[in-house]
């Protein structure tokens, strides 16, 4: 979340608007508690909705797990549902269907993890299901009542059935998961014939029509344009588009401006609508070229900016034809056509305590405290966070603190930070972290931290460097911010980040540099430790500002709104 304050909350504003659309007047939530061991002991004691989905977990052999120990989540689809899907695959029984068939289904509608509707936000699940698939939730409304809709195949009839290994959801139908890759869904749809004449032109249809076995390489984000937002272009035919665009004559060359158009149309990862909201920039498969988003009234919108004092109009994603999953991604519909833009540097207000391996525990996010432990050198349960390893295995935990009345934490944005222990010589020796994607520029960079002293005698000062680039000034997380006028302040490289009068000087922000990013991308930021020792470490944003733009506005209110007076 914490990689754009207001894009992040505005994933909560999306929700909203979902839940107070106009007809929709109540959202459908039914829970329960049943005090059977298991999984397996729920559907037996309800067989006369289960019994058929209870005969095809001993078909498959999943009962036995399932009757176990454990923390799972569970779509259970109801008979009704499975009688439906298996008239589908032409099976007439559950013993006459295709027993490989049956174990994807099974796999597909079960996740490691226990996920409450509380976690059912605008697109994926945070945890993927045990099938390699995510499922994608979204709110559906009838006759005035609204209900989940699951992989919009499935209504949740039922939610949050606590049961002893586990979280039950019932749905009504089955959920049967993506066959096809991205090439091929746009292929078989005719309204974006142009779109995917122009991907096999350019050979990045056969890129969108691979699976790669290694998770980390398969997720691929596309924005497709159909024949109707490239016609009201002026653009009815791919011969049109060519002519417009490829100006070596031949797209499959990477300095093509054909090529360049459909790669800037296409990012890495999977990024369902509720990702993309979540960070202000996206990496395209166009070296140095970015898509930034943001949400407006409700709406996703990309490129919408304003350079030189002109606001230039981004493109909305059409949110009904959005969020269509693949083998191998996701892709979204373009209400109007749109191409490669400059982008000039913006601003990145980096909520460092806000992660996805934090995220996937709605138990703790912004709830309670977690620690992230290293066991052992090899281990990394941060993707992004990173830090040098120390002798002591106790302090090798970084630290997601929340509170909201913590001398800590509270007044921090969204009252939480994430603390390390640092230090020569038996702490951790370093702390690094990649950021969001920054466009290209020169920037002045701001530790934002709420200042602790583990004892009197503390002193942490630090040296910070960005791409391996030292910053010029250092930083102490044992130090206040002093007291003085904003401009005061900034002369001598501090600021008041947060709004709230009641923070004192305990959060502080220090300006440490400038740095300049030569490629819009992922950048590298560590924190080194030059003297001291000591466990209390908190650190709560880093701000990349542009130069020439304002250093001291916006600030933050602990709910992470923005405050520019």
């Amino acid at each position: 979340m914490k990689r754009n304050i207001v894009l992040a909350m505005g994933l909560i504003v999306v929700l909203a608007m979902m839940f107070s659309a106009p007809g929709c007047r109540k959202l459908k939530i039914e829970e329960a508690t049943t005090e059977d061991v298991n999984i397996v002991g729920y559907l037996d004691k309800n067989l006369d909705s289960f019994s058929l989905f209870r005969q095809i977990l001993d078909r498959t052999g999943n009962s036995a797990f399932l009757n176990a120990y454990g923390a799972y989540t569970v779509f259970a689809p109801t008979n009704s549902g499975v009688k439906t899907y298996l008239t589908k695959i032409g099976a007439a029984s559950v013993d006459a269907a295709d027993l490989n068939t049956l174990k994807d289904m099974v796999r597909l509608h079960l996740l490691e993890d226990t996920i409450y509707t509380n976690s059912f936000t605008d697109g994926k699940l945070p945890v993927i299901t045990m099938y390699g698939q995510y499922l994608v939730t979204a709110v559906a409304n009838s006759e005035g009542v609204s209900s989940y809709l699951i992989n919009r195949q499935a209504i949740v009839q039922r939610s949050n059935v606590k049961v002893g290994n586990g979280i039950i959801h019932v749905v009504n139908n089955v959920l049967t998961p993506a066959i096809k890759t991205i090439a091929k869904q746009l292929e078989d749809n005719p309204n974006y014939s142009i779109f995917v004449q122009a991907l096999k032109e350019t050979g990045f249809f056969t890129k969108l029509n691979t699976v790669d076995s290694d998770t980390s390489k398969r997720w691929l984000t596309v924005f497709a344009e159909s024949n109707q937002a490239l016609a009201d272009s002026g653009i009815t035919s791919y011969a049109a588009l060519k002519t417009r665009y490829s100006k070596t004559g031949n797209p499959a060359n990477a300095n093509d401006s054909l090529h360049i158009y459909v790669a800037y149309h296409i990012t890495q990862g999977l990024k369902f609508l509720g990702d993309i909201i979540s960070t202000p920039t996206h990496i395209t498969l166009q070296p140095q070229e970015v898509i930034s988003v943001k949400l407006i009234d409700q709406k996703v919108v990309l490129n919408e900016d304003e350079f030189n004092g002109v606001l230039e109009k981004g493109i909305i994603l059409n949110r009904d034809k959005s969020d269509l999953a693949a083998t191998n991604g996701v892709w979204h519909d373009a209400a109007a056509h749109f191409q490669v833009k400059y982008r000039a540097p913006s601003a990145l207000y980096w909520d460092v305590s806000s992660f996805d391996e934090i995220k996937k525990l709605p138990a703790y996010y912004k709830k309670a405290n977690y620690n992230f432990a290293r066991p052992t050198e090899a281990d990394n349960p941060i993707r992004d966070h990173y830090w040098g390893w120390g002798p002591l295995a106790g302090t090798n935990t970084l630290s997601y603190l929340y509170s909201s009345s913590s001398s800590v934490s509270n007044y921090s944005v969204n009252n939480d930070v994430n603390m390390l222990p640092m230090g020569l010589p038996s702490r951790p020796i370093w702390w690094e972290m990649k950021t969001p994607p920054i466009v290209k520029g020169k920037y002045k960079v701001w530790i934002c931290y709420s200042w602790q002293k583990q004892s009197s005698s503390s002193n942490m000062l630090c040296q910070v460097s960005v791409n391996g680039v030292i910053m010029q000034r250092t930083m102490n997380f044992t130090e206040a911010r002093p007291i003085g006028t904003d401009a005061e302040l900034e002369a001598i490289g501090w600021k008041r980040y947060i709004e709230n009068a009641g923070t004192g000087n305990r959060q502080a922000a220090r300006q440490v540099g400038v740095i300049e990013f030569t490629t819009t991308q992922q950048q590298t930021i560590r924190i080194t430790p030059l003297s001291g020792t000591q466990n209390n470490n908190n650190l709560d944003m880093i701000h990349f500002i542009p130069i020439d733009q304002d250093q001291i506005l916006p600030r933050f209110r602990p709910d992470g709104t923005k405050v520019y007076l």
